[in-house]
């Protein structure tokens, strides 16, 4: 074995020792607070924690994703009343909202919880996921509030024609098959059916001009559209 051949065979040798040692990829800051705490109890948990010491009583609990926690930055108005607690988290699939539900809704005992999901399920942000899947998790959040006396709106999925995290997916579809399963189960478990789109979808199902910052997510106008939906539905859960 002459001496090049001896070299070559040594660096191959080496090359798994050297690839091992190499740094890992950084991962994702939301990769890493999915695996640690995938429904992300964490989040609320200091808030929810004080506002069950207050003593304060909860008229409305409004369980969401982003389009849910945008309202609160967006229309804070609408929280500025005594009793109305925003929950929503960006990013949000209703498996992540079931986990929840406990922590961020049922143990503040509120009158009643608005419930709108849907959105990031139809875009797959924790995989992908059937209509089945995400009408079942609906179902639980809708059981879980009703065996605890709590209330339950359940929310018509905000009209999209795309989502610009998922260039390419078509929604809209998906987004009115899911919405028509909505308002008929709601009906058949007594549960309030709150019907956003004919005020914010056009004809074609977008998010009308002036309603959303991305074809997705609510402007101030947007939520004030919104608002005048909501509001009938809401004052029999209004507290001092």
């Amino acid at each position: 074995m002459d001496q090049f051949t001896r070299r070559s065979l040594f660096a191959v040798a080496a090359l798994p020792v050297a690839l091992s040692a190499a740094p890992a990829v950084a991962e994702d800051a939301h990769e890493k607070q999915l695996r640690e705490d995938f429904a992300w109890l964490g989040k609320y948990a200091a808030e929810n924690a004080a506002l069950k010491a207050s003593g304060k009583p909860v008229g409305l609990v409004m369980m969401g994703d982003s389009i849910t926690e945008g309202w609160k930055g967006n229309h804070p108005d609408f929280f500025a009343t005594a009793g109305r607690v925003c929950r929503g988290i960006s990013g949000q699939t209703t498996p992540q909202m079931v986990l929840r539900m406990m922590a961020d809704v049922v143990h503040l005992k509120p009158k009643a919880v608005h419930i709108m999901a849907g959105t990031n399920d139809i875009a797959g942000n924790t995989g992908p996921m059937t209509p089945a899947q995400s009408q079942d998790n609906l179902v639980m959040m809708t059981e879980i509030a009703r065996a605890s006396g709590i209330d339950v709106l359940l929310a018509s999925i905000p009209p999209s024609d795309g989502f610009p995290w998922r260039p390419g997916l078509a929604v809209t579809d998906k987004i009115r098959s899911l919405n028509t399963w909505i308002a008929d189960y709601a009906r058949r478990a007594g549960a309030t059916f709150v019907d956003y789109t004919p005020a914010l979808a056009t004809p074609e199902g977008a998010m009308k001009p002036g309603t959303a910052s991305d074809g997705v997510h609510p402007t101030a106008q947007g939520y004030a559209v919104m608002e005048s939906v909501l509001m009938p539905m809401i004052t029999r859960y209004q507290v001092a």
